[in-house]
């Protein structure tokens, strides 16, 4: 039904998506630091569901909705590169930290673990920009229902997510030694990721406005 390019090209997009520096990252990593694995798995299940969320919003038809009422959508991707260029001050400004350092935070129980993982993930603007325009865009209707075609398209991308992030999430802390017994390696880390999440953001305002 899909055809093999196209499950390829959204394979590779979402591993690099999932590579990238951005809110799943930072919050999966922080939370493993400071409170453990099994508080980073919790989390990552919050954000899988948010996964799922947004393959049911998409084959409901959302956008559709976003193209008729295109203002949302730019609404949406203007406070996401907003929330972006915020997250990459917070690394890059002077005594700002790398989410690999540990922080004095709250042990929260697993319901908070779960819902912060899915709140994260569904404000998520790389996602909301991958599910709204970018899956559709491999669907062919000549290959049958275009919503099942989205789904499986999600599913790849989902499967190649949470992969990835869950060896985030154990390596966390072997990642917050390494980098605490660095200083250089953890200066660099910060604008590291501060540039990519500069550029994410960048890339949200000059696209296109539209839900395609």
């Amino acid at each position: 039904m899909i055809s093999s390019s196209a499950m390829a090209a959204v394979a590779v997009f979402a591993l690099v998506l999932v590579l990238t520096p951005g809110p799943n990252m930072i919050y999966l990593v922080s939370r493993s630091v400071t409170q453990g694995r099994r508080a980073g798995m919790i989390s990552l299940a919050g954000v899988a569901a948010g996964f799922l969320v947004y393959v049911t919003a998409v084959t409901a038809g959302i956008a559709t909705v976003f193209a008729l009422v295109p203002e949302i959508y730019t609404a949406i991707k203007v406070a996401g590169a907003a929330y972006l260029l915020w997250l990459a001050w917070q690394a890059v400004r002077p005594g700002g930290t790398t989410p690999f350092a540990p922080k004095e935070l709250p042990a929260d129980p697993p319901r908070r673990l779960f819902a912060m993982g899915l709140v994260t993930n569904l404000l998520n603007p790389k996602i909301a920009i991958l599910y709204v325009s970018l899956l559709p865009q491999f669907t062919d209707p000549e290959r049958g229902h275009v919503g099942v075609q989205i789904m499986l398209l999600s599913l790849t991308q989902i499967t190649i997510a949470i992969t990835v992030n869950a060896l985030i999430v154990l390596g966390a802390g072997a990642i917050a030694v390494f980098l605490a017994r660095r200083p250089g390696w953890q200066r660099a880390q910060r604008y590291v990721m501060g540039s990519a999440l500069a550029g994410i953001a960048v890339h949200l305002g000059l696209t296109r406005t539209a839900a395609h």
